[in-house]
């Protein structure tokens, strides 16, 4: 009886648990954005084959930052790779099997890494040497792109015998991406150089990669807080946004700050020890300041601070959703990029730095920290300071959503600001009134 009291109960959470994790993955301002990783045999060997594996990020804001991508697999068979051009196996395992020319790497389950900048000019090929960082397609669509050559051996010659990988993994550079299983695809047509010939892959496999800030982490990595010019209370973020369990931990004087940090910073990506200590616990906080009111534009400030003492933040970038960015019509020291994941709604907008100037959000301290201002033209049948209408509706930094206030918590518009029409209103009929007795009187 025990047996069938939980014969459905299992499946149906198993069934759940899959919904959930895939509901995580899925981006509504980027419902097309993954990692498409395609595996191109371009000639035989003996014993195997010569492939060109290339790396595309399609997602539109999240891109793969230093230390680098780290892509694994497991051979379906017994593979090794004889040589590798414009990236590198972190080991080579066991390879005392072979005599004379010794492989690359002998793992059944290789993990693989891009090579640094400056590498010779023999170990690199077209989209390369990198150190594994990768931009999404909507900041720099020319730089989203990662490439190496791999030699395969003990592999099959022909599309009928090579067995396609299996249960690839992405680091990028943590974790949260899932990795679908290999599929062949039709072989990648190749435009030679002068335009006239195009040449063709004797065999294609893709892999899709997506992203689940789940998976990444338990809690998120940012968070928001504001402030306007029509009242005096500011918003800070939520307490514990991105978790106070790690608040021992943190950076709490500056004096502490050289002694734990010193000359010699190690950058790690959860380095929690390097994080200033707040009430919030993150090592980004956007702050969204509505600034000004004009007759017919309105004016917001946008600061991004860095609360990571160990870290640098590299191609940054900041969306925002307000209903007011279809009518944006000046950005300061920021590049501006609307998002259009649906048809009819402009709602969206991708905010990074100038290249050169401000696209690196320095460690925490005095310059751990970018802004900018927005000037956007007021729609009068939508536009509105109540009831929490000119704060965003999300934030998302470095493709993270941040953690938001409580829409109860949004910095109100007072109603001493309507009693202050009336009151002006009123005095000036009173005045009025006083000048016509006045003129009675004489």
């Amino acid at each position: 009886m025990m047996f069938y009291k939980f014969a459905y109960p299992l499946p149906m959470v198993a069934f759940f648990a899959i919904i959930i994790s895939q509901a995580g993955a899925y981006d509504p301002l980027d419902p097309n954005g993954n990692i498409t990783i395609k595996w191109d045999i371009m000639s035989w060997t003996s014993d195997g084959y010569v492939a060109v594996v290339t790396m595309t990020n399609f997602q539109m804001y999240r891109h793969i930052m230093s230390p680098g991508w780290t892509l694994g697999w497991v051979w379906a068979k017994k593979e090794v790779i004889w040589s590798m051009v414009g990236a590198q196996a972190t080991e080579q395992g066991d390879c005392s099997k072979f005599k004379g020319n010794v492989p690359h790497c002998c793992k059944k389950n290789p993990t693989v890494v891009d090579l640094l900048p400056g590498v010779p000019y023999n170990q690199q090929i077209a989209n390369c040497c990198k150190g594994g960082v990768v931009s999404s397609w909507g900041q720099d669509s020319s730089t989203a792109v990662s490439s190496f050559q791999v030699s395969v051996g003990r592999a099959g010659t022909s599309n009928k015998t090579v067995n396609l990988p299996l249960n690839f993994t992405l680091l990028g550079p943590g974790l949260g991406y899932t990795c679908s299983g290999a599929k062949k695809v039709p072989s990648t047509v190749f435009l030679t150089p002068d335009g006239r010939r195009k040449t063709q892959a004797l065999m294609t496999w893709n892999v899709t990669c997506t992203y689940n800030q789940i998976l990444a982490s338990r809690y998120p990595s940012c968070c928001v807080s504001m402030s306007s010019f029509y009242n005096s209370t500011i918003t800070p973020c939520p307490s514990c946004s991105c978790g106070c369990q790690n608040n021992n931990n943190c950076i709490s004087s500056d004096a502490e700050i050289e002694s734990v940090v010193g000359k010699n910073r190690t950058r790690s990506r959860n380095s929690n020890a390097m994080i200033r200590c707040t009430n919030h616990m993150c090592p980004i906080r956007v702050h969204w300041h509505v600034k000004l009111n004009y007759k017919e534009y309105w004016r917001v400030k946008m600061t991004v601070t860095n609360f990571n003492y160990a870290m640098n933040y590299t191609q940054w970038t900041l969306v925002a959703q307000h209903p007011n960015l279809h009518n944006i019509t000046q950005v300061f020291s920021f590049e501006y990029k609307p998002l259009l994941p649906y048809k009819y709604t402009n709602d969206t907008g991708m905010f990074y730095g100038l290249k050169f100037y401000n696209d690196v959000l320095k460690e925490a301290g005095a310059d751990g920290n970018v802004q900018s201002e927005l000037i956007l033209k007021k729609d009068m049948s939508t536009f509105t300071f109540k009831q929490g209408w000119a704060f965003p509706r999300k934030i998302y930094f470095n493709g993270d959503e941040c953690a938001m206030p409580a829409p109860d918590e949004y910095p109100y518009l007072p109603n001493s600001a309507n009693s202050k029409l009336i009151s002006i209103s009123t005095m000036a009929s009173f005045l009025l009134l006083v000048f016509a007795n006045l003129l009675g009187m004489i």
